[in-house]
């Protein structure tokens, strides 16, 4: 009876033991468990299986007025707007007008008796409310060319489906099938993927569109330390992946100066918010050999992804986006920094990427928005099929980027606030491009600046960077 109580109350021991943490959690934003894996567990993709893209078709726009001029040169006399019956005065809104030419109801006639199918006098268009002139392309079934059909609405896509039985790739799908399957198909038709699938995203978010450098609030001359100390915190906190708090001790312990851990916080924040700018707009030099790879830091007790964009051959980290979720659009904002930063677009450009279906979905966004490129996948941990047989070496050396990262990442146990891990990331990439010799490039940093490259030691190189960045700041906002 005792040995049974005694594990009884040890497990309600326990239990309370992880409500504790769990509030103090909450409470101060952080999780204050030891035992966190690098890495979170059974972060596995969605299951999803992403089609190739569609035909994209893009549909002509006509202007009615100049349609009617042109009658008018053609015939000798103009179009006359429809003469309605009584009957058939009520079919045609007042408010409706031609998706195609944009002619108003006037002109636009009731097809089938009133059944919902117009029909414009002008420029012969019939329509009606779901009509595909009134989107800017239509997407057609890749292996049918048949206009896909819309068949489900979500808050950021819809899903466009190829109904067409005599599809090549829906008819593969069947023959594919065992006899089992196949029985099985008959009753439950959903439980299978047989048929093409395109999703069409409605994400507010434009590619490729220019955005101002941030402007700084701060005033690094008014810090209440010298430049060359403020390069030598910086040294330690990035260049070392030392803590704030351990920060803090060796700039008392071995400089005689005394500053809190928050300090150092407060300085690394009001860096990072004036280098940013720099990092992004800074004319870089590219190869044009683009890789990609999420990794994951902590913020706020939670997992967070970070998505890299990486330049393989010069080592110039193009993207850093910290994102609270791995969906599509984070991966299109990563691929987006990169685009910015080309002068064209090439005609061969390409991403090599992990497994995960969020890039394939991405191209597509792209595609919709004439912005073509192709994704390399590079599926597992061993070459089981030919993309991931040659471009294996570009995904290892992302994934050792990552591994470089996360040395620095690992003393900081984590971020409170998301302002925190932003800036961390940011003064780690300005940096890893600008400051910090690749063994890759005969010792040489990814960007050289003979500005910075002449200067004798790395607090110096620190304080000349922000100087730069501040002074990129000042002109854009002058110009």
């Amino acid at each position: 009876m005792l040995p049974q109580l005694l594990i009884k109350m040890l497990q309600i021991i326990k239990i309370q033991y992880q409500i504790i943490i769990y509030l103090l959690g909450v409470l101060f934003e952080k999780s204050l468990t030891d035992w966190d894996d690098e890495e979170p567990v059974n972060q596995s993709y969605q299951k999803l299986q992403v089609d190739e893209l569609p035909v994209i078709e893009t549909l002509p726009r006509l202007d009615y007025r100049q349609l009617l001029v042109e009658y008018e040169q053609q015939h000798g006399k103009p179009l006359k707007p429809i003469k309605r019956h009584t009957n058939t005065k009520t079919t045609v809104p007042d408010t409706l007008t031609c998706p195609q030419c944009q002619a108003p109801s006037a002109y636009v006639y009731a097809n089938n008796g009133g059944k919902g199918q117009y029909q414009c006098k002008v420029c012969h268009c019939r329509f009606n409310h779901r009509s595909r002139f009134a989107k800017e392309v239509i997407f057609r079934c890749p292996h049918c060319l048949k206009a896909l059909e819309k068949i489900k609405e979500r808050n950021d896509y819809y899903i466009h489906k190829c109904k067409n039985d005599d599809c090549s790739f829906y008819q593969a799908n069947l023959r594919q099938m065992t006899p089992q399957e196949k029985e099985q198909f008959q009753y439950a038709p959903y439980a299978f993927k047989v048929r093409y699938i395109f999703r069409e995203f409605l994400f507010d978010f434009q590619p490729l569109a220019p955005s101002s450098p941030i402007q700084s609030k701060v005033d690094l001359s008014r810090l209440s330390v010298s430049s060359h100390t403020l390069g030598l915190i910086l040294t330690y906190h990035v260049n070392y992946g030392l803590s704030a708090r351990k920060t803090a001790s060796i700039m008392k312990d071995v400089h005689g100066l005394s500053i809190s851990h928050q300090t150092v916080i407060n300085y690394a924040n009001s860096v990072a918010l004036i280098v940013k700018p720099f990092i992004d707009h800074f004319p870089y030099e590219l190869s044009g050999s683009f890789c990609g790879d999420e990794t994951y830091i902590r913020v706020k007790g939670r997992w967070h992804y970070l998505f890299f964009m990486f330049d393989a051959v010069k080592k110039v980290v193009l993207s850093y986006r910290v994102s609270p979720h791995r969906d599509t659009l984070s991966a299109i904002r990563a691929i987006d920094d990169v685009l910015k930063k080309l002068p064209s677009i090439p005609e061969d450009l390409s991403f090599v990427v992990d497994g995960n279906p969020i890039y394939l979905l991405a191209q597509h966004f792209f595609a919709q928005h004439g912005i073509s490129f192709d994704v390399r996948q590079v599926i597992g941990l061993t070459n089981e099929d030919p993309v991931s047989e040659e471009y294996r070496p570009l995904k290892q050396i992302i994934e050792r980027f990552n591994r470089t990262f996360k040395g620095n990442y690992r003393p900081t146990h984590g971020f409170g606030a998301e302002e925190g891990s932003v800036s961390f990331v940011t003064l780690f990439v300005a940096y890893f491009n600008f400051l910090r010799p690749h063994s890759a490039l005969e010792k040489r940093v990814p960007v050289v600046i003979p500005a910075l490259e002449s200067l004798p030691h790395m607090p110096a190189r620190w304080a000349r960077l922000i100087v730069m960045a501040q002074e990129m700041l000042t002109q854009q906002a002058a110009s």
